[in-house]
């Protein structure tokens, strides 16, 4: 069995993150509190209400999906809010997405506009 002070060297070498909760995409809500935003249920309200708004209608134009099933629509912030609370819970800033455009060209674009 290891000694008490053998453990806590062990310890130091541990990620920081280790004992959060850490998304698909490895985005802790510790390191970005606004995360916590999108369990809450004003937030479940807002996107319910922007997914009957746009009719469960994809908004990409080169899509135009109609999606029955609403755990493929993503309330989609068009301008990234990046933690901006105005932003985050403006409607006006969201529109409903099918899960692949969301994913594919949406995030895509997002990550061009944040590198250039």
């Amino acid at each position: 069995m290891a000694k008490l002070s053998t453990l806590k060297s062990d310890l130091n070498r541990l990620p920081k993150s280790l004992g959060y909760a850490v998304d698909a995409h490895g985005h802790s809500d510790r390191a970005e509190p606004w995360r916590a935003w999108y369990k809450t249920v004003r937030w479940r309200r807002l996107r319910w209400a922007i997914l009957v708004r746009d009719l469960f209608t994809c908004q990409m134009p080169e899509c135009g999906r109609l999606i029955a099933n609403a755990s493929d629509l993503v309330a989609d912030h068009i301008k990234p809010h990046r933690g901006n609370e105005t932003l985050f819970w403006d409607e006006t800033n969201l529109q409903t997405l099918c899960r692949w455009c969301h994913s594919g060209p949406k995030q895509a674009e997002e990550r061009v506009t944040i590198y250039d």
